[in-house]
């Protein structure tokens, strides 16, 4: 409704409407599910909402929260056009599997500003993609370009997007400032012709990081999920290496890691077991007690404060220095240890010296396990 009065949906109208193999539906409300086949049969739903994109208009702007990786959602979009059988949005969106872009991208980014002012002077990070991968949609939206020239004009704001397609063409020309973290996810190559349907292959992926190491941005990796399997040791090496010899040897940011095991929740695995009943993700409930592994995070330093009273003081000596130059070049190897407080900011732990070896590193985030 109403989002053909917005720039971004007349573009992304003329870009379809002469093409006679998509169908197009104006409404005049905002009753998507009515307009979208077989919603009574979770199964053909869910395809046939991946197949759907709703161009619609956001009307609330209360953002939710991202934390600990960012402080905010930016909501320029929610859901995805992948189908992995993994993927938590099969539990969060599970009835709206469509994917919504929402056109007025200025208004949102005008909110952005408005939490970007509350903060000051602290730094606030916005996460593209908790709810979406944004970046195919990009070719026909240009909202990523939008925002990315939007952070790289603010002194006081961040923006980061994961993904695991390769559209990057019409991003790398813009100035962003190094203001716009771009990720990618990765995965062994049985990994993603088993779970990860309807997504790029992996040379696709690592070409379009290439691509954006080439561009200056600063650049990430997410592999997620690990699987174990026979064979997956020397599978995810392989993966390590393809990537090495893919990108750029001077890199002008430093490489950001997350490694992340898979998980479910008893819902999630009734869903997943409905929409995919062939699926061969390994749920078994007994083995998901004994391997239950800690998930690390990238916290920003400035929500971080020292455990109080700590007897050991922080030396300022040659060793770090060392330090200091090693996370320069490899990150942090051992994440830090924190404990979230009721007031919603993070108590150090353990890793005193990592968190200022960080700050003197000049960076924003650290790696950290949270108890």
């Amino acid at each position: 409704k109403n989002s053909l009065d917005y720039e971004i949906g007349q573009n992304i109208y003329n870009y379809f409407k002469d093409n006679n193999e998509i169908e197009k539906i104006i409404i005049s409300n905002n009753k998507i599910k009515q307009n979208i086949p077989d919603t009574d049969d979770i199964y053909k739903f869910y395809r046939q909402g991946k197949r759907t994109l709703v161009v619609g208009v956001k009307k609330g702007m209360k953002f939710q929260s991202c934390k600990p990786s960012a402080n905010w959602q930016l909501p320029l979009y929610s859901g995805c056009m992948g189908q992995c059988q993994y993927c938590y949005l099969n539990t969060n969106l599970g009835d709206k599997p469509y994917i919504k872009v929402n056109v007025n991208v200025d208004d949102i980014l005008n909110q952005a500003q408005q939490y970007i002012n509350e903060r000051l002077p602290l730094k606030t990070v916005f996460e593209g993609s908790a709810t979406s991968d944004p970046l195919p949609l990009e070719p026909y939206t240009n909202s990523l370009k939008r925002t990315i020239q939007f952070f790289a004009n603010n002194p006081n704001g961040s923006f980061r997007f994961v993904s695991k397609y390769s559209d990057v063409d019409t991003l790398l020309d813009i100035e962003h400032k190094g203001k716009t973290e771009i990720r990618f996810t990765l995965n062994t190559q049985k990994v993603i012709d088993n779970y990860e349907n309807a997504t790029a292959a992996i040379k696709l992926r690592l070409g379009a990081a290439k691509k954006v190491a080439e561009a200056e941005y600063p650049l990430g990796f997410i592999i997620a999920p690990v699987f174990i399997y026979e064979g997956y040791k020397e599978d995810y090496k392989k993966l390590l290496l393809n990537l090495k010899e893919t990108l750029p040897e001077n890199l002008k940011h430093t490489l950001t890691f997350e490694v992340i095991s898979h998980r479910y929740t008893t819902r999630a695995k009734n869903i997943i077991t409905q929409v995919f009943p062939d699926t061969t993700l390994p749920m078994n409930d007994e083995e998901r007690k004994e391997n239950k592994l800690p998930k690390i995070y990238d916290v920003p330093l400035t929500e971080i404060d020292d455990f109080p009273d700590h007897p050991f003081k922080v030396k300022i000596d040659e060793d770090m220095e060392q330090l200091v130059e090693s996370i320069k070049q490899r990150g942090v190897i051992t994440p830090v240890t924190l404990r979230e407080k009721e007031d919603g900011r993070y108590e150090l732990i353990s890793g005193h010296r990592r968190k200022k070896a960080c700050e003197i590193a000049g960076l924003e985030t650290i790696k950290a396990e949270i108890k």
